[in-house]
């Protein structure tokens, strides 16, 4: 390899909690400290990622491939991780893992720890994900990771940081309860493929009535049985959807504030500030300042 890069790629993300914000925060609350992250990051084809710890660190750390591959290495063997596929490292551990040099990687990864790590272990018997593991593409996993980096991008308070600790227990069911679904709403309504339309159309305005038409059903009915299991109504649902969207604009582009309102949709951008800063306490601007 003709070169190593612990980060630093086009594109990533990546939250560091200062152990004395940690301190702060969590160490002295005993429910926080059940379980909390350390350390959350994004890196999109992660070209010469590479890292080796001799000691392993305090924390579990969760990589989560989306495309491309790496090779994860302990004391004792080594592993391919493949897209669609996670792993669990534990603490304390030898470990060295790196991007395959010609298909590089694109990880969402998490530092979570807990003063109860052998507890943890025991409960939910973790050692089962010390290698590669598939896992059904959900977007929804996605979406809980945003929300956790999004809480601990806007600052460091007991409030954020508690926020994004009880993401964290929503996040890793995914992965420790992977056939845990809930089907019954897909079956009376094709929620999936309603939510995939609202992507396809995100630089639009839609009614609960035009999504509802498309798939043959009464505004009131999908609007009753979106809500029932997603928490939100379908609007309300779509106007995060775009929010997110943006967010990522923010974050990944160098568009103007006014060209990334009309991508989702608002041809007035004051308006787009207003509703963007209702829903992230921050305006667009600040947003990109912060990340």
């Amino acid at each position: 390899m003709s070169a190593k890069r612990r980060d630093g790629f086009i594109g990533e993300k990546q939250i560091n909690i200062p152990k004395t914000i940690l301190s702060k925060h969590i160490k002295k609350k005993e429910f926080l400290h059940s379980l909390f992250i350390t350390h959350i990051g994004y890196f999109p084809k992660a070209l010469y990622h590479y890292r080796e710890r001799k000691n392993g660190c305090e924390d579990y750390i969760l990589l989560y491939s989306l495309g491309g591959k790496g090779y994860i290495e302990n004391a004792e063997e080594k592993f391919e991780l493949a897209p669609n596929q996670f792993i669990i490292i534990p603490p304390h551990q030898y470990h060295r893992f790196q991007a395959d040099i010609n298909d590089p990687w694109t990880i969402y990864w998490v530092h979570f720890s807990s003063n109860k790590l052998n507890e943890l272990n025991k409960e939910f018997n973790v050692e089962q994900y010390y290698k590669p593991t598939d896992i059904f593409y959900d977007e929804k996993i996605i979406d809980v990771w945003f929300e956790m980096y999004s809480s601990l991008a806007s600052e460091y308070s007991t409030t954020t940081i508690g926020y994004a600790n009880f993401c964290l227990y929503r996040f890793l069911s995914f992965f420790f309860f992977p056939n845990n679904k809930f089907n019954i709403l897909e079956q009376e309504c094709p929620l999936d493929q309603s939510i995939e339309y609202m992507k396809a159309n995100i630089d639009k305005r839609l009614t609960a009535d035009i999504i509802a038409n498309q798939f043959q059903y009464s505004s009131s009915h999908y609007t009753a049985i979106f809500k029932k299991k997603t928490g939100s109504s379908p609007i309300d649902y779509f106007i995060n959807m775009k929010i997110h969207f943006a967010c990522q604009l923010l974050s990944q582009s160098e568009l103007k504030i006014r060209e990334i309102a009309e991508k989702v949709g608002y041809d007035d951008p004051y308006y787009f500030s207003r509703l963007f800063k209702q829903i992230m306490n921050k305006s667009p601007k600040e947003y990109r300042e912060v990340i």
